[in-house]
């Protein structure tokens, strides 16, 4: 904890909090950073790190939601299109552009039943010919078309289809080519919301790791990390605790019945032929069996997804192998000139979508539309709370905006700023065009004796951070790096340790980094990582081997990673053809 956030907590009053988030997801930062730059002193805790649960197992598109046009939901793909064409100006350094090729395998097949899921059939059609895909992607193109930054869609003929996506099934009589969003740090992204929303108001607080030890007659007691307590009492509750929302009103001494939620797992390949083939795009598709699956290009390696299956405990969720089996199968199908075996796979993940309770038989049916259902105050419990059910990480912004209006409309306030133009961390001051980065990297370089190509990636990394990150005072130099990853520094890894509020080993690894999804961590990385978040967080060697040992098992248990002095370690490595290519 950085020493201003821990002057706060020592001068905090139990009446200084006007709202309390609980859940520091992408839906609770959100709505910490809206209300802290509007004046309101909040507080958000959650009981892990921030971003750790659900925000950081999602597909990692930045998309509007093209399949919520079958359901009628165009007021959502209204509102996620926006949302993502904003998320592009406001968060550069972690969000770009993804054209996106789906197959086409019929010209007309899919009409009648799309007919009949739009006027509220439980099935979803099991296949979209041309037609039915045209006017789709009509429909999504003018949709998106407020705050537009990306070029409108194009359907191409089966011979250009294959010369564009080379290895997909010649089955295919056609291909539409239109354009999402990827962010390739989203619990960065959170993590950089919560620190922006401290910035804005000097008086609300932030803690990770907190454990709720009561709440009686309007006061509501927490234990930080380090083991002291604190109590406050403030006006209203917010629940962003995503899956873990009806525990948490539970405690709280409201029982809910809001969450009925699906799973989703990932898994991410080290395919570097398939990677090149796909030339930048994701290929959306269906499965055998109808789900809608997508693969993409995601920091070198191939991200295929999702499942999406009824699931309710979220603290042991984990991508099953036959969940594995499912999704190396789906893309034997569609491009059956490549090959593809577990020993490609180098990290998998799962989360549990905190969508609302729902009796649809399909789960892809149930809406992914957002709500906040209030709980009025009730004798000992003065405060209301307002629970945050559903949305998808796309809408965080607007969802936030929203709730934070019914906030302030409560406490009798007004909003001062919109958040619609409001860059997001690194994104800040964020230079746009190649010129641009080019003379920032070259202004870095000059002011800290770094190389100019250092410091474009730093920017590419962390955004215009990287001025600060490179600028702060630090006893490890940038030239000292780590075993498996020689492109992260011990001084970069030192300053995340420092400002960053770390607490854990696997919050630098999980998430203000990307190295374990990367699968580029050794066990000699880690050792050395753990030394330095040691000696700046003044752990002993036991807390250090107990950290180390958290990370090793969380990421076996977890992640399908087994970490060895060599690096990670999986049935690829048995193979003589290390990547499995045709």
């Amino acid at each position: 904890m950085t020493p201003d956030l821990q002057t706060r907590f020592e001068t905090l009053q139990e009446t200084d909090i006007d709202v309390l988030i609980i859940g520091a997801g992408i839906n609770g930062a959100g709505l910490f950073r809206d209300l802290s730059v509007q004046g309101v002193n909040c507080l958000i805790v959650d009981k892990a790190d921030f971003g750790s649960g659900t925000s950081a197992a999602p597909s990692r598109l930045i998309h509007g939601g093209l399949k919520y046009l079958e359901t009628g939901e165009f007021g959502l793909v209204a509102q996620s299109t926006l949302e993502r064409n904003l998320l592009l100006k406001n968060a550069p350094h972690c969000v770009e552009p993804l054209p996106t090729f789906i197959p086409v395998f019929s010209w007309t097949r899919g009409i009648w039943a799309a007919l009949r899921t739009l006027f509220g059939s439980k099935t979803a059609p099991r296949s979209r010919g041309a037609i039915l895909v045209k006017i789709g992607l009509g429909l999504y193109d003018f949709f998106g078309s407020r705050d537009r930054v990306m070029p409108r869609h194009r359907l191409i003929l089966k011979g250009r289809a294959r010369q564009e996506m080379p290895h997909v099934t010649p089955a295919i009589v056609a291909g539409g080519i239109y354009y999402d969003a990827k962010v390739s740090r989203p619990e960065r992204l959170v993590y950089e919301l919560v620190s922006d929303g401290l910035a804005a108001n000097e008086k609300s607080l932030a803690s990770n790791f907190a454990t709720l030890m009561e709440s009686r007659d309007g006061r509501v007691t927490y234990r930080r990390p380090d083991g002291r307590e604190f109590t406050i009492a403030p006006k209203l509750v917010v629940n962003a605790a995503g899956p873990w929302i009806d525990h948490v009103n539970a405690a709280l001494g409201s029982p809910s019945k809001l969450i009925g939620g699906t799973k989703g797992s990932h898994i991410l390949l080290d395919h570097p032929e398939l990677v090149k083939s796909l030339n930048g795009h994701m290929i959306y598709f269906e499965a055998d069996d109808g789900r809608i699956c997508l693969v993409y290009s995601y920091l070198g390696l191939a991200l295929v997804g999702s499942t999406d299956i009824p699931a309710d405990d979220p603290d042991n969720v984990r991508c099953e192998e036959p969940e594995t089996d499912y999704f190396l199968e789906s893309v034997r199908s569609l491009l059956p000139s490549l090959t593809f075996d577990r020993s490609q796979v180098v990290y998998s993940y799962s989360g549990i979508r905190p969508l609302p309770a729902s009796d649809a038989t399909a789960p892809g049916l149930i809406s992914r539309d957002h709500s906040a259902p209030v709980k009025e105050p009730e004798p000992g419990r003065p405060f209301p709370i307002i629970s945050l059910v559903g949305g998808k990480w796309t809408t965080f912004r607007g969802f936030a905006e929203e709730v934070a209006d019914t906030v302030l409309s409560r406490l009798q306030r007004s909003r001062s700023r919109s958040t619609r133009y409001l860059a997001i961390g690194g994104g800040k001051d964020f230079p746009t065009s190649e010129q641009a980065r080019s003379e920032w990297a070259r202004e870095l370089a000059g002011r800290t004796g770094v190389s100019v190509e250092r410091a474009e990636e730093l920017l590419r990394r962390y955004g215009t951070t990287a001025a600060a990150l490179l600028s702060g005072a630090s006893t490890h130099s940038d030239d000292e790096r780590l075993s498996g990853a020689p492109d992260y520094s011990f001084r970069e890894i030192d300053w995340i340790v420092r400002n960053e509020m770390v607490v854990h080993l696997s919050d630098v690894v999980l998430r203000r980094t990307t190295l374990a999804i990367e699968g580029r961590l050794t066990l000699a990385g880690l050792r050395e990582i753990a030394g330095i978040a040691g000696a700046a967080l003044s752990w002993d060697a036991g807390r250090v081997a107990a950290e180390i040992e958290d990370v090793v098992t969380q990421l076996d248990r977890f992640h399908s990673q087994k970490l060895t002095d060599e690096g990670l370690r999986t049935e690829r490595d048995l193979s003589p053809d290390r990547h499995g290519d045709s």
